[in-house]
């Protein structure tokens, strides 16, 4: 009989060199739960267990019993790097952690490389405070390689990564950092990245309340991409999109919003097609009376495409607008459905989102008597003003105003 933990390890290993997921390797014969707990050591495999994953992975039974040594630090960040995001999960992260713990000759550049997928495999599991633990480590090693190029990149993505967990002071003023040096020594950052952070100072400065700033900054990007296609048109007009409405201009934020959708097909980014939807759903049920047809079909696109790529933020970004969607139809039952469903992992939302998910459960409370809930709002709507995100505490604050009549 094969022992753990090595088996659970050797099977990760030889699972994650073919690039399948957990899933896919279970197929029908097996649970993806049980196929995790072999892997993580927790379960002892069973002959017929071991049977069925030599059969799945097309190896012999003996090749779970190779003893030699785990792949290079190196052979695991090329394997990972290579595989899609659907099929990226806790395992892939396990693996890549350990890896670079066991990897003390590895090169620096090397661990750099290690942790950037480390931090894109939380980034995709909706692990925002691992992610940033990843990112701070990259950018310490790009420091000490003294490589431009790799230092700002990892700021760049540590910006992402603040302002997804409500620090946006921070994410500005490294965005703008980042910018400012490669205006300096030009061509610091590709076109394209230069580009992204500009959206990303826009982004931010809309949270701090300079609407104004982040309106100049995402026209003039998208003035740049006049007539282009493609991911980075999409992105910069979607940007647009929500500076408008945030802005109350509902028409306009619709009309940048249908640019960024034709400026890409499914075929070309299944992933960033489906956010879109997810965004036009938030856009309509945002405006001014609520579009609730509009983000009913948004939602179907989003939810057809989400079957096939979605991860577990995404999937929880899709319930708390189905959520939002419920309430406004007035259907309390489904919206509390829904936020039940979605509580334990409530973490995977970017702290925006975390902060709407709690007003959203506040105000079914209020809809079913509790007027108590309002003492819970104006704690929610402080808490908001705390971190300096002024744009979000007047949505909470309008939501506390709108109750108290």
């Amino acid at each position: 009989m094969l022992e753990q933990p090595g088996f659970g390890k050797r099977l990760r290993q030889l699972r994650q060199q073919r690039g399948i997921s957990q899933v896919a390797l279970a197929g029908t014969g097996m649970s993806a739960a049980y196929l995790s707990r072999l892997e993580s050591g927790g379960r002892r495999p069973t002959e017929r267990a071991v049977a069925y994953l030599a059969e799945r992975l097309g190896i012999p039974v003996e090749m779970f019993e190779d003893d030699r040594p785990e792949d290079s630090l190196s052979d695991v960040v090329a394997i990972v790097a290579a595989m899609p995001e659907r099929d990226l999960d806790a395992g892939t992260g396990a693996l890549l952690a350990e890896s670079l713990e066991a990897a003390g000759e590895a090169d620096d550049l090397t661990r750099w490389h290690a942790l950037a997928q480390l931090a894109r495999v939380h980034e995709v599991l909706g692990d925002f405070r691992q992610e940033r633990e990843a990112l701070v480590g990259l950018n310490a090693l790009g420091e000490k390689l003294g490589r431009a190029a790799l230092q700002d990149r990892a700021r760049l993505r540590l910006a992402h990564c603040e302002r997804d967990l409500g620090d946006v002071k921070a994410a500005r003023d490294a965005v703008a950092e980042v910018l400012a040096h490669s205006d300096e020594r030009r061509m610091r950052i590709s076109a394209a990245d230069s580009v992204r952070a500009r959206l990303l100072l826009a982004s931010c400065q809309a949270e701090l309340g300079d609407l104004a700033e982040a309106a100049r900054l995402v026209d003039e990007v998208c003035e740049s991409l006049q007539g282009a296609t493609g991911a980075l048109a999409a992105q910069a007009f979607w940007s647009a999109a929500t500076v408008a409405a945030r802005q109350g201009n509902d028409v306009r934020a619709a009309e940048h919003l249908a640019r960024a959708m034709a400026a890409i097909d499914s075929r070309d980014d299944l992933t960033l097609w489906m956010r879109l939807r997810l965004a036009g759903a938030s856009l309509s049920l945002a405006a001014d009376p609520p579009r609730l047809t509009d983000a009913e079909e948004f939602l179907t696109a989003a939810e057809s495409a989400m079957r096939l790529i979605g991860s577990p933020r995404h999937q929880q970004e899709l319930m708390l607008l189905q959520a939002k969607l419920a309430f406004h139809q007035d259907r309390l039952d489904r919206t509390a459905e829904l936020l039940a469903a979605g509580e334990d992992d409530k973490n995977l939302l970017s702290y925006r989102d975390q902060i709407r998910f709690d007003v959203l459960a506040c105000l079914v409370a209020l809809r079913s008597g509790d007027r108590d809930v309002l003492d819970r709002l104006r704690e929610i709507a402080g808490q908001v003003q705390a971190v300096n995100m002024p744009d979000l505490a007047a949505e909470v604050w309008r939501t506390v105003a709108q109750n108290t009549i």
